[in-house]
């Protein structure tokens, strides 16, 4: 097992000559490891290989249209692929068995740690969609309308539908190339950005109203409580659009949703506007991501958990 990268053509290869693929995604699975997940196991099933795609949680209904119509095939597989997956962590309960059996590893962040026969790590790529684009290119894989809109999903989820800063020239390229395959492209964005549950409405003006700001409004924490949750009736997926609320309010440099879990402790989203990193501080407490969002999980009750996020932002900011 080594941590160096491989280059992208050699794992096309590599995927050309085996079958019976597993592929695993992130627990809380976002639009990024679900699109690529998809997207590389339908392109491996028109290769004639088998392949499917599992997770640790419930995948959200709004991405169903990702694996409509997919076979669930039962097979024994060979080879296992990790997608969009920075920390062993992020397997989840149930495959986090799998993080020392993984042969390849495709991911677009900075902080990877994951172990694999096979890396292929580019942390300056916008969603790991991208990766998965040139994969099945190098592959010769023949495009169709599912596989452009796996692929257009991810991309399009990691940017902000675009607006977000690691959005490149590229982004929009290869977008605009997949939308010539003719998928419901109103539908996907609609799903990804617009449509809300009255649960989903109900949380979102909780949070707005309990939000609290600290070091001069620099910084902006609202949080989910479980009861909270449990009177909106809203499910933990409908949690994931929330996270970038604090971050809109002008002057706030350093946005964070803090979530009470079921079980014991907090998880942690930050979101960032420049120069501030977001990953710089959720790496204090074992986590990571991007520059500018970045997440992590602080094993304390909620307010304990707000206290010690708070003193590493101080540090950030420079409001010791």
């Amino acid at each position: 097992m080594t941590n160096n990268i491989t280059p992208l053509k050699d794992i096309a290869s590599e995927l050309l000559q085996k079958d019976n693929y597993l592929i695993l995604t992130h627990r809380h699975p976002d639009g990024d490891t679900l699109g690529s997940a998809f997207a590389l196991c339908r392109a491996l099933r028109k290769l004639d290989k088998n392949a499917r795609v599992v997770c640790s949680d419930v995948i959200p209904d709004s991405f169903d249209f990702l694996y409509d119509k997919m076979d669930e095939i039962i097979f024994e597989p060979d080879y296992i692929i990790s997608v969009d997956i920075a920390n062993p962590q992020l397997l989840g309960e149930k495959y986090e068995h799998l993080a020392d059996r993984i042969d390849i590893c495709i991911d677009h962040h900075h902080s990877n740690n994951v172990v694999a026969s096979l890396r292929y790590v580019d942390g300056d790529t916008a969603a790991n969609c991208e990766i998965i684009y040139d994969l099945l290119k190098l592959m010769e894989v023949e495009f169709d309308k599912d596989i452009a809109a796996c692929l257009y999903t991810g991309i399009s989820t990691d940017t902000g539908c675009f607006k977000f800063s690691n959005t490149t020239p590229r982004s929009h390229k290869i977008a605009a190339e997949l939308m010539e395959y003719g998928f419901d492209l109103e539908k996907i964005n609609y799903r990804m950005f617009e449509e809300k549950t009255v649960s989903r409405v109900l949380l979102e003006s909780l949070i707005m109203k309990n939000m609290e700001y600290h070091f001069f409004g620099r910084c902006c924490v609202a949080k989910v409580l479980r009861n909270e949750l449990e009177k909106t009736g809203a499910k933990e997926d409908e949690l994931d659009g929330l996270t970038g609320l604090p971050r809109q309010i002008k002057g706030v440099e350093v946005g964070v949703l803090i979530r009470e879990q079921v079980d014991s402790g907090c998880r942690i989203s930050v979101r960032t506007k420049a120069p501030t990193d977001a990953s710089e501080i959720c790496a204090n407490f074992g986590g990571g991501g991007h520059v500018r969002a970045a997440g992590c999980t602080i094993d304390l009750p909620i307010d304990e958990a707000k206290e010690e996020l708070l003193k590493v932002i101080a540090k950030v900011l420079g409001e010791d």
